[in-house]
Formats: structure tokens, C-alpha cells, sequence
């Protein structure tokens, strides 16, 4: 039986007689569905768009729906207009965890929030990493006239790592600031401890051109490797943008400057602390990659040096022994003076803090690419270990809070400088649980990551700011000293 007849003529009425519109629209929808008998419905179900369409399948998967004979129409017309794929059966995007048949069944509300969700954390698993700067500047140069100035700075620039050196040369200028000069030593003039601008010059020219020279030695012992990943095919000496003898001289040349300009402008044993370094960098932790994940430890130790360089810099000035190219024991007694008293213990802190945090951002980092560098031949603990690279992302995170807390206590900055340190450093803390708790997935190790990029800075700027003294000397330079007792006789 059908209502279509009986509502078309209501929806003809007489000459003489009137109806509302809500009560014509309401007939007209039934009119419009009143050729389905009352017995049996249509079954509809949602479909996926094939992986062959030109359309976006959140489309479909939000709001088409289709019946089951114009689905089957769409999947022959796409059958016969890819004949490579009669053979097998068709190719269809389904989502994860959900079953064709529970798919029919879900409410609409229940599908809409699962679809946001799902989109959600795939836009944040799909985020790309940061590009490798090196690769960036490779491609610059590549499209820069050839012979030109600016495609061989572009060229040789990418071989220093320019943001990795950076990175460097701040902790090495932070741990620089933030010793703590003898206030018995401070300039009458002005009534402030002071540190040498020349010697900083000389220390973050000689750091820069030292970890250079470290980072072109490492590109140019492993371009077979570097080609085998995303982040790094597209360094010079993999794009052929430069010969590896120019790689190896220019190597050179800013590994004898460097540590010449540290030797001469600030002190032999910041200059050893530099060679050392990129000794154990090229040397040491470059073949260690593609034999053991103990090299992640030992690429820890490169990154601890620079802020004992900063601070043996800063201490030599107030050094009672001078060193002499000519005379080794002078240069063993200035080094021991520098780097085993008391006074070196903020310096040896500093050192720690960079030790301990390379760990949570290393393996947040390389989570990511685990599986390149795996097929790259790279031994990462994240590769073959993810639950231990977790663990020991937590255990570093947690040590960054007595490091903190030692600062403070053997008095290199102010006893503030804990709370403030501590809220940065809880920051870090969680997203590091996270990455534990969720053995690095549900984008837990992209969070540590971006977690562990702000931390290092921020703890590092308040410890410049909270220097021990500091403040109590710029409020008395704003407010003044305290008046002068007028003794009448």
C-alpha cells in the first residue's frame, strides 16, 4: 500500500479552501517519501572513498551517505576504469580498529567524534620534523649561480651545522655570564664585577670555528649514510655540492684557527677543552653511531664541554697562574686551578645540566626517524630499545632538578632561581612521564621534544638573570646607596 495518492491530492486543494505553508511543506515530505512501503526500509550504509579517487575521503567518511547499489555501482565504475587492478580485489580505506559491519551500525554522533579524534592525532603524529639547517642552506645553494659568493658561503655554511654551533656557542656565552666574579675584584668606577668583552669575543669566535670543524668532519665520514635518510640527504657532500678534499681543508683550516684563537685570546686550557672536543666528536661518537647506542652517552659528554670552556674562560681572568706554551707544568696548574677546585664546581654543574639534557631531547628527536636510521645502519637506542630510550628520557629529566638546586647551593646564582627553574624543569618532567607512560606514541615523544627545545634556554636565561648578586646590585645602581651619616663635631 502507498500513500503517494492519497497525498497528492491533498496537496491539491480547492479554489475555496486554504492551507499554511508548514502544513504544505510537511505534506510535501511526505508526499516525497510516501513510495516506500510501510513494511521495509532502505538500508544505507557509509562508504569509503577508494584510494584511486581525486576526492577527499573526510568527505565521505563525515557526511555521504549512499545506498548499497549505487556503492557497488561506484566500486564497478572504478573497477573497470583501472583494469591493472581486475586481478585483485579493490583497494579500500577503512579505519582503524572499526569493522565493516560495526561501520553500518555507529550512531552519526558517535562516527563525527571519532573521525575528530582521529584527525586530531594524526595532525599530530604527521607533523614533519624541523628541516636539517644543512640541508636547507644545500638546497639555497644549489639554486644560486654557480661560482657566485653567496653559493659558497651557502655551501660552507651548511657544513658548520649552523644551528647545532649555535646552540653551542650559547651555553658556552651563558656558562661565560654566569660565573660568578669576586666582588673584591670588582672595578672601582663602577662598582660592578666585570668579565672581559675581548675574551668573550675570542671565546665564541674560537668555539664557533672549533665545533665547525667537528660537524664538517662528521658529514664527511658518513655521506653513504646521510643519503639513507630524509633529514640529511640533502647535505652538501650527498648532493655533490662541494669535493671532500674541500670539505677536509676547510675542516682544517677552522679546527687550527679556532683553537688558536682560544689558545691565544683566552687560555690553554680552554683551548685543550676545544681540540678534545672536536677530537671526541669526529673520532669518537661519529664511528660510535654504527656500532653501539652507547654513543648517544658519549655525544652527551661533547655537548657537556662547551660550558666548562665558558667558565674556564671567565675563571682564568682571575687566575693566579700563567700558563706557557713553553712550560707544561704551568699549563697542568693552570688546568687544575680552572677545573679541579672549588670554584669549578659551578662550571662542572652547568657541564651537567647540558649532559642531562641532551638525553630527553636526543631521544624525542630521533623517535621520529627511528626506522631511518635503523635501515641507515645508526645503532640508536631509540631503534632498538624504545623502552629503555623512555626510561632514560625520564631518569635525565628528573636529575635537572638537583643540578638546578646545586646552582643555587654552592651559591652561583640566587636561592630563587630554584622555584623558578623547577616550574620549567616540571614542564619537561611531564611530557617526559608521558613519553614513558605511552612507551613514546600518542605523539607523547614530539611533545618532550618541543618540551626539551624551550627548557635548555629558558633555565639557562634564568640563570643569567638570577645570577648570585646580580639583582641586589642593579636595585642599589637604581635606587642608590643608603644616605651617609653627617657626623657634626
Amino acid at each position: 500500500m502507498s500513500l503517494q495518492r492519497p497525498l497528492l491530492a491533498l496537496l491539491k486543494p480547492s479554489p475555496t479552501s486554504t492551507i499554511c505553508f508548514r502544513c504544505a511543506r510537511r505534506l510535501a515530505q511526505a508526499a516525497q517519501h510516501g513510495n516506500r512501503p510501510l513494511h521495509q526500509t532502505t538500508r544505507r550504509r557509509q562508504i569509503a572513498a577508494l584510494k584511486a579517487d581525486g576526492v577527499d575521503k573526510s568527505f565521505f567518511w563525515a557526511n555521504a551517505f549512499r545506498d548499497r547499489e549505487q556503492s557497488t555501482g561506484v566500486a564497478a565504475q572504478s573497477t573497470a576504469a583501472r583494469p591493472e587492478d581486475r586481478s585483485g580485489s579493490a583497494k579500500v580505506e577503512t579505519v582503524a580498529g572499526i569493522s565493516p559491519a560495526e561501520q553500518e551500525q555507529e550512531p552519526p554522533h558517535r562516527r563525527r567524534k571519532r573521525i575528530k579524534a582521529e584527525a586530531t592525532a594524526a595532525e599530530i603524529l604527521d607533523v614533519p620534523l624541523p628541516p636539517d639547517a644543512s640541508s636547507s642552506l644545500s638546497r639555497s645553494a644549489e639554486a644560486a649561480p654557480a661560482r657566485s659568493i653567496r653559493r659558497a658561503m651557502s655551501i660552507y655554511l651548511a657544513l658548520t651545522k649552523p644551528r647545532l654551533a649555535f646552540l653551542i656557542v650559547l651555553t658556552t656565552t651563558a656558562s661565560y655570564s654566569i660565573y660568578p666574579v669576586p666582588a673584591l675584584l670588582s672595578t672601582m668606577a663602577t662598582d660592578a664585577p666585570s668579565l672581559s668583552t675581548l675574551t668573550l669575543l675570542y671565546l665564541t669566535s674560537g668555539t664557533f670555528l672549533a665545533i665547525a670543524s667537528a660537524n664538517t668532519l662528521n658529514m664527511l665520514f658518513e655521506p653513504q649514510h646521510d643519503a639513507k635518510m630524509s633529514r640529511t640527504r640533502n647535505r652538501p657532500l650527498v648532493r655533490g655540492l662541494v669535493s671532500k678534499r674541500s670539505a677536509l681543508i676547510f675542516a682544517i683550516a677552522t679546527g687550527l684557527v679556532g683553537v688558536t684563537l682560544l689558545w691565544e685570546g683566552v687560555n690553554p686550557t680552554t683551548a685543550i677543552l676545544g681540540a678534545s672536543n672536536i677530537a671526541l666528536y669526529a673520532f669518537a661518537y661519529t664511528p660510535l653511531k654504527r656500532i653501539h647506542p652507547v654513543n648517544t652517552w658519549v655525544g652527551a659528554v661533547v655537548g657537556a664541554i662547551p660550558p666548562l670552556m665558558g667558565w674556564c674562560a671567565a675563571a682564568s681572568q682571575y687566575s693566579t697562574t700563567n700558563a706557557s706554551v713553553t712550560n707544561v707544568a704551568s699549563i697542568w696548574e693552570e688546568s687544575k686551578e680552572l677545573l679541579f677546585t672549588e670554584q669549578a664546581i659551578g662550571g662542572w654543574l652547568l657541564a651537567a645540566l647540558l649532559f642531562a639534557w641532551q638525553f630527553p631531547h636526543f631521544f624525542a628527536l630521533s623517535h621520529g626517524v627511528r626506522h631511518e636510521y635503523a635501515s641507515a645502519g645508526y645503532r640508536m637506542l631509540t631503534s632498538t630499545n624504545t623502552p629503555m630510550a623512555a626510561r632514560v628520557s625520564l631518569r635525565y629529566s628528573l636529575a635537572m632538578f638537583p643540578i638546578c638546586a646545586g646552582l643555587s647551593y654552592h651559591q652561583v646564582t640566587d636561592s630563587s632561581f630554584v622555584v623558578t627553574s623547577s616550574l620549567i624543569n616540571g614542564w619537561m618532567l611531564k611530557e617526559a612521564v608521558r613519553m614513558w607512560w605511552y612507551n613514546a606514541e600518542r605523539g607523547s615523544a614530539r611533545a618532550l621534544f618541543w618540551a626539551s627545545v624551550w627548557q635548555l634556554p629558558i633555565v639557562l636565561v634564568l640563570a643569567m638573570v638570577q645570577k648570585r648578586g646580580l639583582l641586589e646590585r642593579v636595585k642599589r645602581g637604581i635606587v642608590g646607596d643608603e644616605e651617609e651619616e653627617w657626623v657634626v663635631e
